[in-house]
């Protein structure tokens, strides 16, 4: 953070974002005064206030703390997410604040350091997640920026030392340009944000000018099939980093890791569905690369219990199991389906889905119904639309439309817990990257009767 080392004074609009509250715990932590500003409070802007960081849910002015008003010592960082109207941001804009995208900051923090930097469009936290655990249970010197919490650390911050971080690479609005990786992967590049991109081609071509900031493509891993130079990753076929020998015991998985070196025989991983195991190598493969002594490599990714929102269990009975998670692509669906039949094959399931953006429910509306009907029952929610106003025509009423051969409802947020309950299903799975997961926990409360 050479740059703003001398800054002594960090704000953060959108302070309770799960990027932006990692750097500001960095920040508190390298003793800046740091301060925020998001729209509604949170249980992660409730830590941040026990951390000591002080934080607003009113966009004015008038919150801003008189001791900051000097716009040579106070650095300003925003989030994409912000919209544009936000009164404090185009505050600090006019009275001539130095004012910076999250993804800047990032690319400031990591630049003399080893820089690790996780891309794709689907798997990026839980990749990150796995490899700034092992960096960090292996001794080695990390800080890790995660855009999630894992359940080892409760946190989305990882401090075991500075000369190693690990990071995600953001595509949305070309973010992760603005890094300067030693080692990276790309775990998928399925086509995503194309209200930013247009079309899958320029996403891309943004991938591969992320990959070129890398020294060399022998630094770069990827999904073995994708457009790229580098290392291929791939489970049950030849590859640099392959998974072999997989099998199934006591519903985690057992692999052993071929490296270009070598052979780790009878790796285990917990977390359910051939994604996440495609995940795991990729993560084992960047420690590799990173100088990870591999003899340590086992034991740690035994440790790691995952990430929350990731297929995670909110109740786990013999009559009832609820799972959470933030799949919010139609391959990620797929995914999350292969995992759960792979774990439930004979049991009913039932998807409570909260389509997130408009324009993602608009570009992927018959992957979603694809992805959907693969359910026994479907739940649907209003479209969390984010940064994003409304598109005509564009409802969740018009994509239930499309899901054909299941039993299909559309239900308010309200009346989700009652709606979940009078499933037959056994299996029931809450999922969606909007809102959604603000009410899980009610409804866990309401199918344990505790309301």
């Amino acid at each position: 953070m050479n740059e703003y080392k001398h800054i002594q004074t960090f704000y953060f609009i959108g302070i309770g974002g799960i990027g932006m509250s990692a750097l500001a715990r960095f920040a508190n932590l390298e003793g800046k005064r740091v301060y925020g500003y998001d729209k509604t409070e949170t249980s992660l802007t409730r830590e941040l206030v026990q951390e000591n960081i002080t934080v607003t849910y009113n966009d004015s002015v008038s919150e801003i703390p008189d001791s900051i008003k000097n716009n040579q010592n106070t650095l300003v960082i925003y989030t994409p997410a912000i919209p544009k109207d936000n009164t404090l941001l185009n505050w600090f804009q006019t009275e001539g604040y130095t004012v910076i995208k999250r993804a800047h900051l990032l690319g400031e923090v990591t630049r003399n350091t080893l820089c690790l930097a996780v891309a794709g469009t689907h798997g990026k936290t839980t990749t990150s997640a796995i490899l700034g655990h092992l960096l960090a249970d292996c001794d080695m010197p990390v800080t890790a920026f995660l855009g999630g919490i894992t359940e080892n650390y409760n946190s989305n911050f990882i401090s075991k030392g500075t000369e190693i971080t690990v990071v995600e690479a953001d595509e949305f609005d070309r973010s992760f340009l603005t890094l300067n990786p030693d080692i990276a992967c790309v775990t998928s590049m399925d086509a995503d944000h194309l209200d930013i991109y247009g079309d899958s081609t320029a996403l891309e071509d943004a991938f591969r000018d992320f990959a070129s900031l890398l020294p060399s493509p022998d630094k770069l891993l990827h999904k073995k099939g994708l457009p790229l130079n580098g290392k291929t990753v791939a489970i049950e076929d030849p590859a640099d980093f392959e998974a072999r020998n997989v099998r199934i015991e006591d519903g985690n998985y057992i692999f052993d890791l071929k490296t270009p070196s070598t052979i780790i025989k009878d790796l285990q991983c917990s977390l359910p569905g051939h994604h996440n195991l495609q995940n795991a190598v990729t993560a084992l493969g960047m420690a590799i690369l990173a100088g990870s002594p591999t003899d340590c490599l086992p034991k740690a990714l035994r440790n790691f219990k995952g990430v929350q929102r990731r297929f995670s269990y909110r109740i786990k009975r013999a009559d009832e199991v609820l799972i959470d998670d933030y799949a919010h692509h139609p391959t990620e669906i797929d995914a999350l389906s292969q995992a759960v039949n792979e774990l439930y094959p004979r049991d009913r399931k039932l998807i409570v889905f909260q389509p997130h953006l408009y324009s993602r429910t608009r570009d992927f509306a018959e992957g979603f119904a694809n992805s959907l009907s693969k359910f026994d029952e479907v739940i649907l929610l209003d479209i969390y639309p984010a940064r994003e106003l409304p598109i005509e025509g564009v409802t969740a009423s018009w994509l239930m439309d499309k899901i054909q051969g299941n039993r299909v409802q559309l239900v308010f947020k309200k009346d989700l817990p009652v709606a979940i309950k009078a499933s037959s299903c056994r299996i029931k799975l809450i999922v969606g990257a909007g809102d959604i997961g603000a009410e899980v926990q009610r409804i866990t409360r309401y199918l344990n009767d505790e309301d």
